[in-house]
């Protein structure tokens, strides 16, 4: 597949030297939008501009959208004010306040500067919604008919008007005020006698979202009901947009790849790819937090300083390479707590309510698991440690004491795991920010108390 790509970017690559602009023309033609704007981002040259006035005007539209704020920046500058109107009249709503959004202050200007007057009282009506709201992420482009209509006039509507909206599959009925009171769909209507009406055959169990709703619960609600599109409504009910499944989509990757950045101990940065992202940008990105890590890792050492005259005085001091095991099994056995409760609070599996019947269910799998690996480590210390490696530090009472260790700090680090996501998300802090990094550095400083505390009580340290 990577040959292919890399032998069609050739090809035209070759024939724009040659100028054979009528063989581009023909090729363009045959592909996606999405894998012509692939070409145009790998093109990055001054005869970008070029090749896109080679694109039908509608599929220039939809080619343009699907580029990445770089190249849609190289293509502006090139364009004069003619083709900027020509792009900026095809796309829909969202699109172009997605395009605005993303360009610098003075392209801004100019995009809105050929938009028709209808268009930028649409988008700034859509950028006053706070980011990431259901707002921000809408189209107003919909098909609204009336209730009294009948299904012969609705179809008539909708080939007059359904050209310039995003998604015609479903239609949506409102009154004289814009109140959504019902949807019908393109295949009911077709269906339908001719002299039928709206209201008589018209869904009225509407499911909606506000314009003030999280943009991440409108994405979870695609996936809950099977939407292509999703009715916006204000607060007094009113019919103000539309979210269509590709924003839904978008949004879905969006949330899922600030989560992990989070999760990883990573400040959010741009939607770019990797290759795209300056190495300032991802130093000015991770920095903070391995800073923050830095300094909260210091109490571990703390932690060691304060029992190593005890350790070294009771010739205990061996009791230091069971370090990194206990903190590594902490750390991981919290990660995995902390993360799966991530996701179940990302998908509105369980909510902070449940948080006693997390910790039931943790605790049980903790003691499970602590059980478990202290079982196969007493062997490993016993058997092969004291036997094999001939250790003689290692004694059924030390033995005994790492076990131990082992089953406390695992349970610890499974209820801080489960719990701290869920004690976040209820004071309003996002619960991936309390995954691994954080996690493991708490849980660390808690299994060197547990491992000293119990060594000093049963080894007399």
């Amino acid at each position: 597949m990577e040959r292919n790509t890399v032998s069609l970017f050739e090809t035209i690559q070759t024939l724009l030297d040659n100028k054979r602009y009528s063989t581009l023309r023909d090729i363009l033609n045959t592909m996606n939008p999405v894998d012509i704007a692939g070409v145009f981002e790998d093109l990055q040259s001054e005869k970008t501009a070029l090749l896109f006035r080679l694109l039908p005007k509608e599929t220039a539209a939809e080619t343009f959208v699907e580029m990445d704020e770089d190249t849609q920046e190289l293509l502006i500058h090139g364009f004069s004010d003619t083709e900027l109107k020509e792009v900026i009249d095809e796309l829909y709503v969202d699109d172009a306040v997605d395009l605005i959004e993303e360009m610098p202050a003075n392209v801004v200007k100019r995009i809105l500067r050929q938009a028709d007057p209808q268009t930028r009282k649409e988008i700034n009506e859509i950028l006053k919604y706070p980011e990431d709201s259901a707002g921000s992420i809408m189209t107003t482009e919909c098909v609204i008919l009336r209730p009294k209509m009948t299904a012969e006039e609705a179809i008539k509507r909708i080939r007059r008007t359904g050209i310039d909206k995003e998604t015609i599959y479903t239609c949506y009925v409102s009154d004289s005020s814009s109140t959504l009171i019902g949807i019908v769909t393109i295949k009911t209507l077709l269906l339908s006698e001719d002299d039928e009406v709206i209201e008589n055959i018209m869904e009225t169990n509407v499911i909606s979202v506000n314009t003030l709703d999280d943009q991440e619960l409108v994405a979870q609600m695609f996936n809950k009901y099977n939407f292509l599109a999703l009715p916006v409504v204000d607060k007094e009910n009113r019919l103000v947009g539309i979210v269509t499944v590709d924003d839904a989509i978008d949004v879905l990757e969006e949330e899922a790849t600030e989560d992990i950045q989070k999760m990883a101990a990573i400040t959010p940065t741009t939607d770019k790819p990797y290759d795209r992202i300056g190495v300032f940008e991802t130093y000015f990105a991770r920095i903070p937090w391995l800073l923050i890590l830095m300094v909260s890792a210091t109490f571990t050492g703390m932690i060691i300083t304060g029992y190593e005259d005890a350790l070294a005085a009771s010739s205990a001091v061996f009791l230091t390479a069971f370090i990194p095991m206990l903190m590594d099994t902490g750390g991981n056995s919290g990660s995995q707590a902390s993360v799966t409760v991530i996701r179940a609070l990302s998908l509105g599996e369980i909510e902070f309510k449940d948080i006693f019947k997390v910790i039931f269910k943790e605790s049980r799998v903790a003691l499970l698991c602590g059980v478990s690996l202290a079982v196969v480590n007493f062997a490993k210390l016993m058997l092969f440690d004291r036997l094999v490696l001939h250790n003689d530090h290692i004694t059924f009472l030390v033995a005994f004491v790492v076990c131990l260790t082992m089953v406390v700090t695992i349970f610890i680090a499974k209820l801080v795991g489960c719990t701290l996501p869920m004690i976040a998300k209820k004071i309003g802090f996002d619960p991936a920010v309390m995954a691994s990094p954080f996690i493991t550095t708490i849980v660390d400083a808690i299994s060197l108390i547990v491992y000293f505390g119990i060594a000093t009580a049963l080894l007399h340290i």
